[in-house]
């Protein structure tokens, strides 16, 4: 689509066990929102459809619609098979559990 695609803002929260990414994409719902994860990368494309007013033409206007589209780098760290998302007010919340974390051990060794 030929539209303006804005950088939507993030904060990130790092916990213990989770990391998790707050995005405001105003006028996007659950089924206008995309995320993929492919390689390293998880990307966020959301859309969102103009209103229109029947009856009214916009004589001035300070707030502008568009596309929201964001790509971060994902770490190891990250279990790609447990990422959850979901979407209220237009506030996209998605989060990434952190991957169980590979324990050193001790290998025996053996005299033959």
């Amino acid at each position: 689509r030929s539209r303006k695609v804005f950088l939507p803002k993030v904060d990130i929260y790092d916990t213990k066990d989770t990391i998790v990414l707050i995005a405001d994409m105003p006028g996007v719902d659950e089924k206008n929102v995309d995320i993929t994860l492919e390689k390293n990368i998880l990307t966020v494309n959301g859309a969102v459809e103009p209103q229109e007013f029947k009856g009214y033409s916009a004589a001035y206007a300070e707030y502008d619609v568009g596309d929201y589209q964001r790509a971060f780098t994902v770490s190891d760290e990250v279990d790609r098979e447990r990422i959850d998302a979901r979407v209220k007010n237009g506030v996209l919340h998605v989060t990434l559990h952190k991957a169980a974390q590979v324990k050193a051990r001790k290998i025996a060794i053996k005299a033959e």
